[in-house]
């Protein structure tokens, strides 16, 4: 598996989209949300202190569940910039007034310490790192011994139908390449992430009308693939896409397009650290502390 940053992924499109994306969650992530919450019935552990990643964009509804949920937990919020902070407090944060605002947990909307939350919850927003090894490896750090990772993302499949447009009428690409959960399974393991649990599934979206498909589009994200068409495009190109999209999109026997999202779900926890004995070996104080602390009340 490779090691360094997806190929067809370009970092400044990302960055521009980070900074410029819809200060809301698209309809697709707060139902994706939901998903994600059936899944925690089978988790045991009750967290003292979570951290939702990118909370704005991953679901503000689903937030307020979660919270809800772990009442007595400590809750991190952690959105990519100063600008997001605000807008995640204006959508998640209790006003002043509140009875919950005095009552319960306070909600930190800025980085926990290191190795201190014991869930990690990043709904649909793996797909949209420049860097995905690195990203997970942050929240590696961020999560406590014993404590799990929760996440979601686009996988291949996505938009399948556009992308078998774009390709026959020889257009440049409608998207970067998305990762497959396997590959995805693997940076877990090489981040020090122990028993990861991946599976998938399609969800197939209908529009009535091709504009009412890229209002959709528009708000879950940008074509970040490098070869993309370099320049600023006009209203003939807009009209041309709209007939494409009118002509060439599969449709339900309704008359209604279809496009296909795949949606793939993670889960790992994080284990004690391994240290690989060799002639000369270098432990991190935090790793090391960690270790002591799990001999300490190990059988």
């Amino acid at each position: 598996m490779p090691t360094e940053r997806p190929p067809t992924l370009d970092p400044t499109a990302v960055g521009r989209w980070q900074r410029m994306a819809p200060a809301a969650s698209p309809w697709l992530h707060e139902e994706v949300a939901q998903r994600m919450l059936d899944r925690l019935q089978w988790i045991r552990l009750q967290p003292k202190a979570w951290l939702h990643w990118g909370a704005l964009r991953g679901g503000v509804a689903a937030h307020a569940q979660l919270a809800a949920r772990y009442p007595d937990a400590a809750c991190f919020v952690l959105e990519a910039h100063a600008g997001r902070t605000q807008a995640a407090i204006k959508s998640i944060a209790f006003p002043w007034w509140h009875p919950k605002r005095w009552s319960g947990p306070a909600v930190h909307f800025e980085a926990p310490p290191a190795g201190t939350v014991d869930m990690l919850w990043a709904n649909m927003a793996l797909h949209e790192a420049a860097d995905p090894q690195a990203l997970i490896a942050e929240w590696h750090r961020t999560i406590r011994v014993g404590g799990f990772l929760m996440f979601s993302c686009l996988g291949p499949d996505t938009a399948r139908e556009l992308r078998d447009m774009y390709t026959a009428l020889g257009w440049p690409p409608a998207g970067h390449q998305l990762t497959d959960m396997h590959d995805w399974g693997d940076m877990l393991v090489q981040a020090g992430f122990a028993e990861p649990v991946m599976d998938m599934e399609r969800i197939t979206l209908t529009f009535e009308t091709p504009e009412r498909l890229l209002q959709e589009l528009r708000e879950l994200g940008r074509n970040f693939h490098p070869s993309r068409f370099p320049a600023l495009r006009g209203r003939a190109w807009k009209a041309r896409l709209l007939q494409a999209l009118e002509t060439h999109l599969p449709r339900q026997a309704d008359g209604r397009r279809v496009l296909t999202f795949e949606i793939i779900y993670g889960h790992a926890m994080k284990a004690q650290p391994k240290v690989k004995v060799s002639a000369q070996s270098a432990v991190s104080v935090a790793d090391m502390r960690a270790m002591l602390q799990g001999s300490r009340h190990g059988p």
